[in-house]
């Protein structure tokens, strides 16, 4: 199954954002252990960076970048996924590039901390704890 993990979900691990941070760990280790395919939009990568390299230090944000490249594919935006995020019902056009990203990379799944910003989405969107609930549920 692929999953791709909103901005919020990464930075929630890669800054220890307490309480989030602990199912988003989970989850960065299902992709880890192999049992998800883990996907991050190529906008999420450069957003990222940013926020880490400010929050730290840029030799920290490259080190980070590095780590979520081997753990994480990147779901492309191209001019397809950016055309159809503006012809999309979003209201969020950063939102929409994402699902559409998604869409075109052949995902299965959307984790987010804000699901409502995913209320137009085809695609089942869940917050980390929902997914993992589902996850568990499947192994049973």
């Amino acid at each position: 199954m692929k999953v791709l993990f909103d901005t919020n979900i990464v930075l929630d691990v890669l800054l220890d954002r307490k309480p989030f941070s602990d199912s988003a760990a989970y989850l960065f280790s299902s992709v880890e252990r192999t049992q998800i395919s883990g996907y991050l939009c190529a906008t999420t990568v450069t957003t990222i960076h940013y926020l880490v390299r400010k929050a730290m230090d840029n030799q920290t944000a490259v080190k980070q970048m590095q780590q979520l490249l081997s753990l994480f594919e990147i779901a492309p935006v191209n001019r397809v996924v950016i055309e159809q995020a503006l012809q999309s019902s979003f209201s969020d056009f950063e939102d929409a590039v994402l699902y559409e990203s998604a869409r075109h990379a052949g995902v299965t799944y959307i984790v987010t901390r804000n699901v409502s910003d995913f209320s137009k989405s085809k695609l089942p969107v869940f917050n980390a704890d929902e997914f993992i609930y589902m996850l568990n549920s499947l192994e049973e």
